[in-house]
């Protein structure tokens, strides 16, 4: 991003709202922010953001609800607060579409650590010769590195999250090998998502309900019992 990226930050709580804008206006992001669902999507509609940290808990429509409906319709990062610290709140946040999740109480320095690495995982790569492929077909799909999209064969083009769109181009990179989940977090997310591994059977879930014809039957990404995954079609790389 050449711009200075802008954060949405959406907490009922005005205390919590002040606090991390003053943080990332010390850091030198643009800041907005928001006390409910209304008052996102008024924000979001008026100005270009970059990232959305969003609470779970809110008054009105939830967080994961707004979650859900954010990824259905764009692929701005989100960035789940909530002050539960249960696992399976962190792993129905990443089913609605989160790109990662933030327990309260939180520290700013490692809030800004999660911005920061979310935002360097949402940059499309450079366009440098034989760094990245431009597209790579497979089964009925295309995916465009440049674009950044999931095309279908019938010219429907399918969003995917950061997260998502992160698995998949580790998956494609590297068809019919076996990946454990730490490789695929080494390979999608780096070190700093370790202590999220569930986050990769949530992804490949998620990636199976777009991918897959049954996803109760997954042909595509296929689970290799006590190794992983294996993407299994053969990719055709473009160099465009």
């Amino acid at each position: 991003m050449n711009a200075v990226p802008h954060i949405l930050v959406v907490d009922d709580h005005r205390e919590i709202r002040d606090l991390v804008s003053r943080a990332l206006t010390r850091e030198g992001y643009r800041v907005s922010a928001a006390a409910d669902g209304r008052a996102m999507h008024k924000a979001l509609a008026d100005s270009r953001i970059d990232l959305v940290l969003l609470d779970l808990m809110l008054p009105g429509e939830d967080g994961l609800s707004l979650c859900r409906a954010l990824r259905a319709e764009s692929n701005i990062p989100v960035i789940m607060l909530t002050a539960k610290g249960d696992e399976v709140d962190r792993v129905i946040g990443l089913e609605m579409g989160a790109d990662d999740y933030v327990a309260k109480p939180f520290g700013s320095r490692e809030l800004i650590a999660r911005i920061r690495a979310v935002l360097r995982r949402c940059e499309a790569p450079a366009a440098v010769p034989g760094q990245r492929p431009k597209h790579f077909r497979f089964d009925r799909w295309v995916l465009d590195t440049g674009a950044r999209e999931l095309l279908r064969d019938d010219g429907v083009t399918i969003p995917l999250s950061t997260g998502e769109y992160d698995l998949l181009i580790t998956l494609v990179e590297r068809p019919q090998r076996v990946l454990s989940r730490e490789q695929l977090l080494d390979l999608a997310r780096g070190r700093a998502a370790a202590a999220f591994d569930r986050s990769i059977d949530t992804q490949v879930s998620r990636l199976r309900k777009k991918l897959e014809r049954d996803p109760g039957e997954p042909k595509i990404i296929k689970t290799v019992w006590g190794g992983g995954y294996m993407f299994t079609p053969a990719v055709a790389v473009e160099h465009l």
